[in-house]
């Protein structure tokens, strides 16, 4: 076998991964990098269009998100827009769109949560709009109509109307990754098709097997979903971590609505509210969901991760307990219960009309059909010490060269965040110059499209 020597590897062909080989070629000194993926192309997993939301996070419309997260979130949001609009008009436009948004309450207690959100919001989000229900019939008739009239429930919505919102996070990939190449005077290489078989220490830098190759590594950064946790595991890393993998499924429907609608989280459930998107990939319909629930697998649809999840699972009483106590939350565990009961027969469309219909009244049984193979798998980690789950970002830094992410938060969207705290740790090992002037651009700075 054949043996190479780079500075940094990125193990993982998804959106995090493209952007971190992305930011190593554009804002570094390193001349040797390259990403590793398993597969034929880049971003086939999570990050392929149909197995995600599609949705740049922002905080804003997110209930479950506190005023200090979502303007955190908001920053790499900015960056994820001011990236795929800086693109060729031609790629931009397959990557990133503008659809309006907003997160409309239903009900009195709902309504108020919702006017309360956007007097605390509005002064750091300009472009918000608080929208009462005949402005809300203005921007989303259907949200507001049932059988020619208005739905009888006090409503009240958080609007933004003029932002880039929708990602295809597969062609934003690509688009990285195309881009990190063409970066001249460096080395980026890309091996797809290559499943890595190990990684192990070898003196101060990684020796990473494959099945065609050995190669060196003075730094590593695998962002592989789930199975970043198995890599450490084998390493002996993290070894405190366990994984609770976690599949959304979704229904199409006709065109109902003109953009994205969310609804108000529950804050006892740690799993997202129900919403409605229009599907950059499928015109003319639209998505709604996801339902929820514990899947054991790293991978949805493929069957092989079975295996991969009982290695991470590492079931014990830490683990049992930390599920044991979030079944003893009656919302969770009613919750849990009506996802199971998504996935039997004849059943699921019925019980899933109804939550639909929180959204759009007016939808019927026919309008609704099973998007088959579309929605991913979000491997949340089970942290045994603390005995709980970790919502939001999970990573594993052990220092010495080698890192692991887990599950990016809030999904994709802060895929060039994650990258710029990736380089950070970089530099900080290998004594690299990284030139952090574009991550901190002004908003004000963006370039007008």
């Amino acid at each position: 076998m054949t043996e190479q020597v780079y500075d940094v590897v990125v193990v993982g062909g998804g959106v995090a991964g493209a952007a971190l080989l992305y930011s190593l070629a554009t804002f570094t000194d390193l001349k040797r990098v390259a990403l590793i993926e398993k597969y034929s192309q880049v971003a086939t997993v999570n990050s392929k269009s149909t197995n995600n939301s599609q949705t740049i996070h922002c905080g804003d419309i997110e209930t479950n998100y506190s005023l200090e997260k979502a303007l955190k979130v908001r920053r790499s949001a900015d960056m994820l827009v001011r990236y795929a609009t800086q693109l060729p008009p031609a790629i931009r436009d397959r990557v990133i769109y503008r659809y309006p948004k907003m997160v409309v309450g239903v009900g009195s207690q709902e309504s108020d949560l919702v006017r309360q959100r956007y007097e605390n919001f509005k002064p750091h989000f300009q472009n918000m709009q608080l929208l009462e229900k005949a402005q809300i019939a203005e921007l989303e008739p259907n949200v507001v109509q049932f059988n020619g009239q208005e739905r009888p429930e006090e409503l009240a919505a958080i609007a933004i109307q003029n932002e880039y919102t929708a990602v295809n996070y597969g062609a934003l990939a690509q688009a990285m990754v195309e881009q990190a190449q063409e970066v001249s005077g460096k080395t980026v290489d890309l091996r797809l098709g290559n499943p890595v078989q190990s990684i192990e220490p070898v003196g101060e830098n990684y020796r990473i097997t494959t099945a065609d190759a050995t190669i060196t590594a003075r730094f590593v950064v695998v962002s592989a979903g789930g199975h970043s946790l198995l890599f450490a595991h084998r390493m002996g890393i993290g070894l405190e971590y366990s994984c609770l993998p976690i599949a959304g499924n979704f229904y199409y429907t006709p065109q109902v609505l003109n953009g994205k609608v969310y609804t108000v989280q529950n804050d006892k459930l740690p799993f997202a509210a129900i919403h409605g998107d229009p599907d950059v990939t499928m015109p003319g319909k639209t998505r709604f969901g996801p339902t929820a629930l514990p899947l054991p697998l790293l991978e949805r649809y493929n069957l092989q991760t079975f295996v991969d999840y009982l290695e991470v699972l590492r079931l014990d009483r830490s683990v049992s307990g930390v599920l044991w106590d979030l079944f003893k939350v009656r919302d969770i565990r009613n919750y849990i219960f009506k996802n199971f009961a998504f996935e039997i027969p004849v059943v699921n469309r019925r019980l899933f009309l109804k939550d639909a219909q929180k959204i759009v009244p007016s939808l019927r049984l026919s309008d609704l059909e099973f998007a088959n193979e579309v929605g991913g798998i979000r491997p949340q980690l089970i942290d045994k010490t603390q005995g709980k789950l970790i919502l939001g970002q999970a990573e594993i830094d052990p220092g010495g060269g080698i890192r692991f992410n887990v599950t990016p938060s809030p999904g994709a969207t802060t895929c060039l965040g994650n990258a710029e705290t990736d380089l950070l740790r970089i530099q900080q090992h290998l004594g690299c110059t990284v030139d952090r002037t574009w991550f901190n651009a002004d908003r004000a700075a963006e370039i007008e499209v």
